[in-house]
């Protein structure tokens, strides 16, 4: 595909006017010359890849957020908002932040599956982390199944230990507690209407 090369020509006689004021020459009115009829250049197709842009939207104390990917949305809770300290048994205030959380399903899923992932910070043995991680999964699972009862959705818990941190868990060679905070999580995905 060819086509006239009027950029080039803009360029050209920009760097032409650049040359003549820089040799003292003044320029009182710039004409765009026309380019020859029988000049022509390839014209290229500038092919990049687009990345999704994802907003996460996360509660002023970092206990949890929300970010949308397409129709996929993921609802991230702190565990230490779920569970005691190193407890897959959920807390009575958990019971309330999972009935917001079924709440916002019932308004926005699509239905078909809920996927619960449980995640851990970098502290412990893999199998202690990977353990805990998929019980924690289950307990939030467990709630919500009962929350959903006739919603038509399915579940699917896994565990992830330590495998998926959402931050660094140490920052130049010292650990930072608010990540690891942050990363002792259970993120409810699920598909919006």
């Amino acid at each position: 595909m060819f086509r006239s090369p009027e950029p080039l020509w803009r360029s050209l006689g920009a760097a032409a006017l650049a040359m003549g004021l820089v040799a003292g020459a003044a320029a009182t009115a710039w004409a765009e010359p026309d380019p020859p009829a029988d000049v022509t250049a390839p014209v290229q197709d500038l092919i990049l890849p687009v990345d999704d842009i994802l907003a996460e939207i996360e509660s002023l104390d970092g206990s949890e957020s929300e970010s949308k990917q397409g129709e996929t949305v993921t609802l991230a809770l702190t565990s230490d908002v779920l569970f005691a300290l190193d407890r897959a048994a959920l807390t009575g205030k958990a019971a309330v932040r999972l009935g917001e959380v079924a709440d916002k399903i019932k308004k926005e899923s699509a239905g078909g599956l809920i996927k619960i992932m449980g995640h851990t910070d970098d502290q412990g043995a893999d199998a202690y982390n990977d353990r805990l991680s998929l019980r924690r999964a289950q307990a939030v699972q467990e709630g919500l199944r009962r929350l959903l009862a006739g919603q038509g959705v399915t579940f699917q818990a896994t565990g992830f230990g330590k495998r998926r941190p959402k931050v660094p868990n140490i920052v130049d060679g010292k650990p930072v507690e608010e990540n690891r905070a942050r990363n002792r999580r259970v993120e409810i995905v699920f598909t919006a209407r």
